[in-house]
């Protein structure tokens, strides 16, 4: 069973950029889908971004889109989140998942089989 760990997250001034890493152990990422995710306080957890496994193609929310970026590792156990321009907006635990979800579907937080626990990220001057 694949388990999956986020690393990266603190906080950040506004402007400022930061790089997420999933990682998984029991298992290679290159065989899932894998989405990005977040939380702020009282609300939904929202996808942010996804990657396929089939095709690498690659999809963002609206409020993500020319600002994140999100590659796999040369390291088949690693998915990362490169997220540039942050603004507090962004502030929220960001979780990595990771399933056969495709790409219709990937923003449905409940299509993915496996999680992370989180990472915080906060963006505030």
């Amino acid at each position: 069973q694949v388990q999956l760990v986020e690393s990266g997250g603190g906080l950040v001034q506004p402007g400022g950029s930061l790089r997420l890493s999933c990682a998984a152990s029991g298992g290679t990422l290159d065989h899932y889908d894998i989405g990005w995710f977040r939380q702020a306080p009282g609300a939904e957890r929202e996808g942010v971004s996804y990657i396929s496994r089939s095709d690498g193609k690659t999809y963002y929310a609206d409020s993500a889109k020319g600002r994140f970026t999100i590659s796999r590792g040369n390291a088949k156990n690693m998915v990362y989140l490169q997220m540039n321009t942050l603004k507090p907006e962004d502030t929220a635990v960001y979780f990595c998942a990771a399933g056969y979800v495709g790409t219709y579907y990937w923003k449905t937080a409940s299509n993915y089989d496996y999680w992370g626990q989180g990472t915080q990220v906060t963006v505030s001057s």
